[in-house]
């Protein structure tokens, strides 16, 4: 009898046991993350990566909405040894950028630089080019260019310029097309006195008289202005006959209201005629 019941004491017990165990393994089972925890991890990634590719989108999208003035100019430019290229710059050119030491040549055409400061050159004494065509230039401080001794070339044709500060003395090629500059805007020496000046390009402007030019002059380009006479010293000196001007070979002054031929005693010194209106 003993023997019966302890038997029958042990499979109750067996059976309980087993029936705990299989409600804790179902229990587990429902909870274990497998394959969510696969998909965590892929899903993290993705999330990782996406956050990253739109951090570096607003990262570059803000670039477009930073003031110039705040970035490196070698940044915005392409800087080379001793040359600085700053054409369409994006985000817009306002102004000229602080160039490196020993800057000797600069393009910063087609941007959006509005004015010349007597600092923006001050510290590049070692300038000999500035291309500045086509910004919106309408005004340069007295003495933007007076520490430039070396400065060559200089172009600010198609700007927004009524009148020129004091030009360097050893400029050889000064361009200043497509301006709005008059004669009143235009000091009485101001090329008179560049002795080595041999390429003046002042077409499509409102110039009354074309300006006391240097003996160096080789070409001068005076088209499509305002111009209604010229006199006897214009081009020759009107009390010596025998002055001749070697160097000047290209004259032009077609598209101005003035009627050459009524002025024959203005090229007596030219090897070549204006081009221009004869009757």
């Amino acid at each position: 009898m003993i023997t019966t019941r302890m038997l029958f004491f042990s499979f109750v017990c067996v059976s309980w046991a087993l029936s705990s165990t299989a409600r804790q393994l179902s229990r587990g089972s429902q909870h274990r993350p497998v394959i969510s925890s696969q998909e965590d991890v892929l899903n993290g990634e993705a999330y990782m990566g996406a956050k990253a590719k739109r951090e570096t989108t607003d990262s570059d999208n803000s670039l477009a909405t930073v003031d110039s003035s705040e970035l490196p100019t070698c940044l915005l430019c392409v800087c080379l040894t001793g040359s600085v290229y700053c054409e369409e710059v994006v985000p817009e050119m306002t102004a000229v950028p602080t160039l490196p030491k020993e800057t000797a040549y600069l393009y910063a055409r087609y941007n959006k630089i509005k004015k010349i400061t007597a600092k923006d050159f001050a510290d590049i004494v070692t300038l000999k080019r500035i291309d500045l065509t086509g910004n919106v230039i309408s005004e340069i401080e007295d003495g933007a260019f007076s520490k430039l001794t070396l400065l060559e070339e200089l172009s600010l044709a198609e700007n927004q310029l009524v009148k020129l500060p004091m030009l360097p003395a050893k400029l050889t090629s000064f361009n200043a097309n497509y301006n709005r500059l008059r004669t009143k805007g235009v000091k009485a020496n101001a090329f008179k006195k560049l002795t080595k000046l041999a390429y003046l390009y002042l077409a499509v402007n409102e110039l009354e008289a074309v300006p006391q030019l240097p003996e160096s002059l080789r070409i001068v380009h005076l088209q499509n202005n305002n111009i209604t006479t010229i006199s006897d010293d214009t081009f020759c000196k009107g009390d010596n006959t025998y002055y001749i001007r070697p160097n000047m070979n290209e004259i032009r002054l077609d598209g101005n209201p003035v009627i050459l031929a009524n002025y024959p005693n203005s090229f007596t010194c030219l090897s070549a005629l204006p081009i221009g209106r004869y009757s």
